[in-house]
């Protein structure tokens, strides 16, 4: 009875292992879609394909963040103001989805700030001021959630930076921040293939500004 015990255990144990690879093979290929895409069809094709992955995996938070992601991305290329309203709109559904699934996620947290923040460039005049505060007080939370994030130092400089050109005051702040930034992701370590990878090149540009 004990090996019968012992067999099914390990039968179990083999078809989860072989579920996690499945879902990490599928989300491997649209993360990569994300990040790579050039045109927004591209991009709306792995959002959709991720939320479909999302709807099969409920207690997962990753595709809804990659979705997400991908939402904003679409946001920040969009030069029409009510395109990039409703693809940001779609992406803060997500977002919230996400931390109810993964709640005190410092990815999650760092993300709403861009998504805030990307909001702003609809109309700086008009929405500066709340979506700022937002943006700002999201990227402090993330950073609280995880020191060592360096996405959520990396955009609260570039939120910083784009302050300062805004009212022609110092941007010396922005980019010492978006230098320690910088050391993070040198030093990042990939924990599994899902972990958030982006942000380098934008903190990187960041930087060549700062010269």
């Amino acid at each position: 009875m004990k090996t019968l015990f012992v067999t099914f255990l390990l039968f179990v144990a083999l078809v989860a292992q072989a579920h996690d690879k499945k879902f990490e093979e599928a989300m491997a290929k649209q993360i990569q879609h994300v990040y790579t895409a050039e045109k927004t069809e591209a991009l709306q094709a792995a959002t959709h394909a991720l939320d479909r992955i999302a709807q099969a995996e409920k207690s997962r938070w990753e595709p809804l963040y990659y979705a997400a992601f991908g939402y904003v991305m679409m946001a920040n290329r969009e030069p029409e103001a009510a395109k990039k309203d409703g693809y940001l709109d779609q992406a803060m559904e997500r977002i919230r989805k996400a931390a109810e699934a993964s709640p005190n996620n410092s990815e999650i947290t760092a993300l709403e700030g861009f998504a805030h923040m990307i909001r702003v460039t609809v109309d700086p005049a008009t929405r500066g001021q709340q979506y700022s505060a937002l943006s700002m007080q999201a990227y402090g939370k993330a950073i609280q959630q995880d020191p060592g994030n360096p996405r959520a130092l990396a955009l609260m400089a570039q939120m910083q930076y784009g302050m300062a050109q805004f009212f022609k005051s110092s941007t010396a702040e922005a980019c010492t921040m978006a230098q320690k930034a910088l050391a993070l992701f040198e030093g990042a370590k990939s924990e599994s293939p899902l972990t958030p990878a982006w942000g380098r090149g934008m903190t990187e540009g960041l930087l060549a500004q700062c010269q």
